[in-house]
C-alpha cells in the first residue's frame, strides 16, 4: 500500500532558521536595551554608550534578518509577523525611554508611535491592498534610526541642533510616508473595488 505524500516538501520553510533567530534575538535585546539605558539614572556616560551598542547591534539584525530571508528564500509567516512587531518594540522602547529621561518631547514618540503601530496593526489584520514600499519609506525609517541613535549617545551640547534636525526630518516623513500609504491604499483598495464588480 502506497503512502499519501507527505504535506511537507523541499519549498516547505522552515521556521527555526538564521533570519527567524535573528528577529528573536531582537526582541530579546528590547528589555536589555532598557536596563542599560536607565542604569545609573540614564546620566552615566559610559552606560549610554553601552545603551547606544545595544541598540545599534539590534538594528543591524534587523537588516540582516531582512536581506538573508529574501536571499535565501526564507521567508515565513512567522518573520512576517515576529519582525514588524520586533521593529517596533525597539523604537518604541528607545523613544519612550529617551522620553522619560526628558530628552525626547513626548509629542514626537506619540506621534512617531501612532503612525508606526496604527500601519502595522493595519496590514497585519489584513487590511492591505499590496503598496509597495516607497523610498520615503526607507528615508524615514534611516532617518528614525540616525535621530534616535544620535540622541541614545551622550553628545556635547554644540551637536544637539544637528540631532533635533534630524528628528525634524524623521517625524515630517513619518508623517508624509503615512498619509501617502493610506492613500495608496485607499486606492488600491478602490481599484480591486473595480475589478471585482
Amino acid at each position: 500500500m502506497t503512502s499519501a505524500p507527505s504535506p511537507s516538501g523541499p519549498d516547505q520553510v522552515p521556521v527555526l532558521n538564521i533570519a527567524n533567530i535573528l528577529t528573536v534575538f531582537r526582541i530579546v535585546l528590547v528589555p536589555v536595551f532598557v536596563v542599560v539605558m536607565f542604569t545609573n539614572g540614564g546620566e552615566s556616560t559610559w552606560w549610554r554608550i553601552a545603551a547606544w551598542a545595544v541598540f545599534a547591534i539590534a538594528m543591524m539584525t534587523d537588516y540582516v534578518d531582512g536581506w538573508y530571508a529574501r536571499s535565501r528564500n526564507l521567508v515565513t509567516d512567522f518573520g512576517k509577523l515576529a519582525d514588524p512587531i520586533a521593529d517596533k518594540a525597539l523604537m518604541g522602547a528607545a523613544m519612550i525611554s529617551l522620553s522619560i529621561l526628558g530628552e525626547l518631547y513626548w509629542w514626537v514618540t506619540i506621534v512617531i508611535l501612532v503612525r508606526e503601530i496604527g500601519i502595522t496593526v493595519w496590514r497585519l489584520v489584513g487590511v492591505d491592498y499590496v503598496v509597495p514600499a516607497s523610498p520615503g519609506g526607507k528615508l524615514k525609517t534611516a532617518a528614525q534610526t540616525l535621530g534616535i541613535g544620535l540622541l541614545i549617545l551622550p553628545m556635547p551640547h554644540w551637536v544637539w541642533p544637528f540631532e533635533w534636525l534630524v528628528m525634524a526630518v524623521a517625524v515630517v516623513l513619518t508623517v508624509y510616508t503615512g498619509v501617502d500609504y493610506l492613500l495608496k491604499a485607499r486606492q488600491a483598495s478602490r481599484a480591486q473595488g473595480g475589478e471585482a464588480s
